[in-house]
């Protein structure tokens, strides 16, 4: 007889994977399904049972286990759930979705009513912080969902990450709160890139500013955590361009549904778009700074 898995987690991949790599860790059961084969493999290295799409994922879920969906954007989530080998049709009363990716608020509302049709529970939580603070169980969870789902889930969550926040019960706010959350890390992120650069054009040691500034007014974290290895020349990606460029835009989008002009939101935005159209999709964003070098 197949072992029930308490977690499915579809999309292993930077943040998927450290969450998956945490569970393992603790020692929950864990299916998996990736798109990318040497994801899946790697996955299945740390003892989570493969599956050939999240179909299979949520057919191997125990009455009340938890499909977490971690990928990109509202069309991977939505073939995710109810695409071909979707695993929405098969979900059980009593099992619940976690949406994890930055998504629009109307979409998460979308995606929980239809799920609730079936009798299906949802967990919006969207997640901050990187694929290390992921494995390490510190990154941050911004969950939204009713009260009985949510004393339910305590145990994964508190698995997850020692940084959890409840911050309603209307599916969105999850998503609402992360759009907030990271339209102030593309300002913040589009700041620190801009003082690195002028830093250099003073004839400055950037590194040894930069340490000034961890210790002073201007500190931020993405600042210090994606500069730090810009100036290394580091740009491989932890993540890439295209997310903050994403949810800028979505931001911006949610700003626009409630009459608000946020006039930094509207600069970052333009400066990730000028970074997509230097051909940089695919580097991490710290390659800002480089975007800064050339004005």
């Amino acid at each position: 007889m197949t072992k029930l898995m308490q977690v499915a987690v579809v999309g292993a991949g930077n943040m998927g994977g450290g969450m998956l790599t945490r569970l393992r860790g603790l020692g929950w059961s864990v299916a998996v399904h990736d798109v990318d084969p040497q994801v899946q493999s790697h996955a299945a290295a740390l003892g989570a049972v493969a599956c050939g799409s999240a179909k299979e994922a949520a057919q191997l879920l125990s009455p009340d286990g938890v499909l977490m969906v971690v990928v990109v954007d509202a069309a991977q989530t939505e073939v995710v759930l109810w695409g071909e080998g979707g695993a929405g049709p098969v979900m059980q009363p009593g099992q619940s979705v976690m949406l994890c990716p930055t998504l629009g608020p109307v979409t998460v509302q979308g995606q929980a009513e239809r799920l609730a049709q079936r009798g299906i529970d949802f967990i919006d939580a969207p997640m901050s912080g990187g694929p290390l603070r992921a494995k390490e169980g510190t990154m941050s969870l911004m969950v939204s969902c009713s009260d009985a789902v949510w004393q339910r889930s305590q145990t994964l969550l508190n698995a997850l990450s020692q940084q959890v926040f409840r911050v309603g019960t209307r599916p969105g706010d999850g998503a609402r709160t992360k759009l907030v959350n990271n339209l102030l890390a593309a300002v913040n992120l589009a700041g620190a890139a801009e003082a690195m650069a002028l830093a250099e054009r003073l004839g400055l040691d950037p590194a040894a500013t930069l340490s000034v500034i961890e210790a002073s007014s201007g500190q931020s974290w993405i600042g210090s955590d994606r500069m730090r290895r810009a100036l290394a020349g580091d740009f491989e990606p932890r993540a890439h361009v295209t997310l903050l460029a994403k949810d800028t835009g979505l931001a911006l989008q949610a700003a626009e549904e409630v009459a608000f002009d946020p006039p930094l939101g509207r600069i970052a935005r333009g400066l990730f778009a000028q970074a997509l159209a230097q051909g940089w999709a695919d580097l991490d964003d710290a390659a800002l700074l480089q975007l800064m070098r050339q004005r």
